[in-house]
């Protein structure tokens, strides 16, 4: 088996008395989707957090290509090759989808906007953008102004931008979030044509996304890790069906999300 490009030993941060993350081990392969499920407050989000250096972890580590980087600030985690989309949109309305994409590949490598000459002139800006944006499919919305998007293109545009870093792994915290059925099945082909180029670390509450892209699954409830394993395995899970899935899903091991339940609940 290949080395994890990604491992977390021991995970911990509390708020006040409150462990959002305890004790958490976590790795992800080379090439694999992880996915990460769990109720609300299950500590998916903080982990995220200490994972891109946004939340300084309390102790534990944190591994990625075999560096520790558990202290290390979130540009140097960028610049090693990890990018995170977040749980609520995170663009400039007032910029087109070309040139918050360009922002990002100009973020990443020290490219200077002059004013001018526009960003999305400059083909070293220009290009790699461009075909972060045809990865998602938005390349033909490369020049309309992301506040004239759907909520779902918006999600692609942050997925976009996430890939102009040229990550080596992408930590995607709910992509699928206030999407409907349409959009969501957009998504989850998405994210399914990046997995060639990039492991991932998928944060989400749509059931059907998770069993259908998931190669693993790790269900958090109060910070600490229940269960890991396969989809099946995690589906037949007695733990795991008691502390989030819903029994009815065990009854039914073939249905592809948990019955009774909102498969789209957010937290």
């Amino acid at each position: 088996m290949a080395e994890p490009l990604l491992k977390v030993e021991g995970l911990n941060k509390s708020f006040g008395g409150i462990l959002a993350t305890d004790n958490l081990f976590l790795d992800v392969l080379p090439g694999e989707i992880h996915a990460v499920i769990g109720p609300n407050g299950a500590g998916k989000t903080t982990m995220i957090a200490q994972l891109t250096g946004a939340l300084k972890t309390d102790s534990g580590k944190i591994i990625f290509d075999g560096r520790n980087i558990t202290r290390e600030p979130s540009h140097v985690r960028s610049h090693l090759g990890l990018a995170r989309s977040f749980q609520i949109t995170s663009v400039f309305l007032d910029m087109t989808n070309l040139d918050n994409t360009a922002l990002a590949v100009q973020a990443h490598d020290g490219h200077s906007f002059r004013f001018w000459r526009p960003a999305r002139r400059d083909p070293a800006l220009r290009e790699p953008a461009l075909r972060a944006l045809e990865r998602v499919g938005l390349d033909h919305r490369a020049d309309v102004v992301a506040a004239n998007c759907s909520h779902g293109e918006h999600r692609q545009l942050e997925i976009a931008m996430a890939l102009a870093t040229k990550p080596r792994m992408l930590l995607l915290d709910e992509p699928m979030a206030g999407m409907g059925p349409e959009e969501s099945a957009q998504m989850v082909e998405i994210i399914r044509g990046l997995k060639d180029e990039h492991s991932i670390l998928l944060v989400e509450h749509d059931m059907d996304a998770v069993f259908s892209l998931a190669d693993r699954i790790t269900v958090l409830v109060y910070g600490r890790a229940i269960a890991s394993g396969a989809p099946d395995e995690i589906r037949a899970n007695p733990d795991v069906r008691e502390a989030y899935l819903g029994e009815e899903t065990a009854a039914a091991p073939d249905a592809p999300t948990p019955e009774g339940a909102d498969s789209r609940a957010r937290g």
